[in-house]
């Protein structure tokens, strides 16, 4: 087959791939919480380009948009974990056409070569992050060699759901507890679609994680940083972040927000300023703390105060 036969035959393949019918993204909003909608959303007509964002510490988060062919075949020394948004996926990968669309996940192993593609001519959006291997390592989420997956495109609504959160805002640089969670989410993620057996949970457990509630509850306004936790808890960030979700169901660094949204809801309830409450409720600013409370409570706060003036 020539090379222009090989192309119309996977845009041929790719057209057939986005007309069949699938529940699982029938209604993408119902993996839940505002961070997956909202990057679900109705992309239209777009212009080709690329926002990049790397934090601190390295992590490169990514979202891609495009039409027709986009990478030339290339490799990175990464995990490379992403949503596909919007349009058809296409790459080859391990020696096989590959195709995803809304709902799916991408899992790329470090050093496997890939290129990428819009799979049709409605374009491409995906969003990725670039995870070193050495993090996913340092979750302890599996005793052995790293997760191997050997699907690259999977559907998996826990794994989406953690990329989902930290993919969610290109513009802010995660917190320390944000990505330690995120990042033990996402090795579970692998360990599970790569078939691998759990890490045992500690002994110690439901003490860790009452000294944890302990201690964020009494220091909500501070910036509390994971080696705090670690020397309160005895745990690394990891373990706690993974034993707090399964005694406790959410996050460390969900619970404090809930504990600063808690605070900031009794001062504006006594009249406080918005912006006043925010900064005395320990965030950063008033939109940090809009954007949080908005995905708590489902409005912002201005709205939710006038509805309680109004029921008065």
């Amino acid at each position: 087959m020539t090379k222009p036969d090989r192309k119309a035959a996977a845009q041929e393949k790719a057209k057939a791939f986005a007309a069949r019918p699938d529940v699982s993204t029938q209604s993408a909003n119902a993996l839940a919480p505002a961070s997956a909608a909202g990057l679900e959303r109705s992309c239209g007509r777009f212009s080709d380009g690329l926002r990049v964002a790397i934090d601190d510490g390295g992590v490169e988060r990514l979202e891609a948009r495009f039409h027709g062919n986009g990478f030339s075949p290339h490799r990175h020394d990464t995990y490379a974990l992403g949503l596909t948004l919007h349009g058809v996926q296409t790459f080859r990968y391990r020696g096989a056409l590959r195709f995803s669309r809304p709902g799916n996940v991408i899992v790329l192993h470090p050093d496997e070569l890939h290129d990428g593609a819009a799979g049709d001519e409605a374009g491409l959006i995906y969003r990725m992050i670039y995870l070193p291997p050495e993090m996913i390592a340092a979750t302890h989420a599996t005793r052995g060699a790293l997760p191997f997956v050997a699907d690259p495109v999977v559907r998996d609504a826990g794994l989406r759901q953690a990329l989902a959160d930290i993919l969610a805002d290109l513009e802010g640089e995660p917190g320390g507890l944000e990505m330690d969670d995120v990042l033990m989410r996402v090795a579970a993620g692998l360990v599970r679609q790569a078939g691998l057996g759990q890490a045992r949970a500690s002994a110690t457990a439901e003490a860790a994680v009452r000294r944890a509630r302990d201690y964020l509850a009494s220091h909500a306004t501070d910036s509390v940083r994971s080696e705090t936790l670690e020397a309160v808890t005895g745990l690394d960030r990891y373990e706690l972040a993974r034993q707090f979700r399964r005694l406790a169901g959410t996050s460390p660094h969900r619970f404090l927000i809930m504990r600063r949204l808690d605070r900031a809801k009794r001062l504006i309830a006594s009249g406080l300023r918005l912006a006043d409450a925010a900064l005395d409720a320990g965030f950063a600013d008033q939109a940090h703390f809009t954007r949080h409370f908005r995905g708590a409570f489902g409005m912002p706060p201005g709205r939710w105060l006038a509805m309680q003036k109004a029921a008065m």
